[in-house]
């Protein structure tokens, strides 16, 4: 089955998309997606009753191919569609359905977000309610969500965090509450710590970084040598979270670290952190590049260094009097 796109508007949405989706045996024509764009209205509704008919498969790609679609284009929103999916029968088509809600937001998701991730019958979908419950942790500790629903989330996620769930799910649980503020918080990434498993060591390291608390400056330096390229990683992200100054001189050494992953996230931590040095590294790197799409990451960590500059700028700009009697 083949139809033109450009005749979509002049065409009804059953015809154009539902019956692509419906057809197995030929892929939807990428140009359709972005017209699920913010869907609504009939044509949400027409999608929500042909749902369980379109084949499993398709329901996957569709999700995985807006996924893609969304993350190069902020613009678009695709959350009317995740929606609808969060309840299929398909495990890894709620797991595509929940992962987007940590850009969309949907207040009015976390009580059914929150339930799934202790009854979810898939371990996969528990998982990935863990990560997506962090990003409401962070919302309710900059107070912009009420106190009692952040409280909620954290109650969850600590019980998860303690029980006897598959591994990975309470991993997810743990790097989620490296935003709260709970005092149990830093026993947890402490034990994790002490269990010398990489995987463990790993989601630390990432929950450390969340925690904005100097106290694990030590920790995530002494991991910046690490021999595995996951954790220095996860070092590197954290060393710039946390925007340790002392680390910058190490940052710049894995620049040129033999793991594409680590060097771009030492540039991006040097952003973080700022300075002089930093700057200078991050132009003598920007000129030795040869690859543009390597170039841009580069220059999108220079535009970061700056706007932090910039940021850090204002924020003496806006001293008090008696701050500048401090300083003085």
């Amino acid at each position: 089955m083949t139809t033109d796109s450009n005749n979509l508007s002049e065409a009804p949405f059953q015809i154009i998309i539902i019956n692509a989706l419906l057809d197995e045996e030929t892929p939807l024509n990428p140009r359709f997606l972005f017209h699920l764009s913010d869907l609504e209205g009939e044509d949400l509704q027409s999608l929500k009753d042909a749902w369980p008919r379109i084949p499993v498969e398709q329901r996957r790609a569709l999700l995985e191919n807006l996924e893609d679609l969304a993350e190069d284009d902020y613009l678009l929103s695709f959350e009317s569609i995740c929606r609808l999916a969060i309840d299929d029968d398909d495990p890894q088509v709620r797991v595509l359905a929940i992962r987007p809600m940590f850009t969309y937001e949907p207040e009015d998701l976390i009580p059914q977000i929150s339930q799934m991730l202790e009854t979810d019958p898939d371990e996969n979908v528990r998982a990935v309610c863990a990560s997506t419950l962090g990003k409401f942790v962070y919302l309710g500790e900059i107070e912009e969500l009420p106190e009692h629903i952040k409280d909620g989330i954290v109650e969850r996620l600590l019980r998860v965090a303690h029980s006897q769930d598959n591994r990975e799910v309470r991993r997810r649980a743990l790097e989620a509450l490296g935003f709260a503020s709970s005092e149990e918080v830093p026993k947890l990434i402490a034990d994790a710590l002490e269990t010398d498993e990489t995987d463990w060591l790993v989601s630390a390291l990432f929950a450390m970084g969340r925690t904005f608390d100097k106290r694990w400056i030590p920790q995530v330096t002494s991991m910046l040598d690490h021999q595995l390229p996951g954790v220095r990683f996860e070092a590197v992200r954290a060393a710039g979270e946390l925007e340790i100054s002392a680390a910058a001189p190490q940052l710049i050494e894995l620049l040129e670290d033999s793991d594409d992953d680590v060097r771009f996230a030492a540039a991006w931590s040097l952003s973080q952190i700022g300075g002089e040095d930093a700057r200078e590294a991050l132009e003598n790197l920007l000129e030795a590049m040869h690859n543009d799409e390597e170039a841009d990451l580069i220059q999108d960590a220079l535009d970061n260094l700056l706007f932090n500059e910039e940021m850090r700028l204002f924020d003496l700009m806006d001293l008090t009097d008696d701050d500048e009697e401090y300083f003085d």
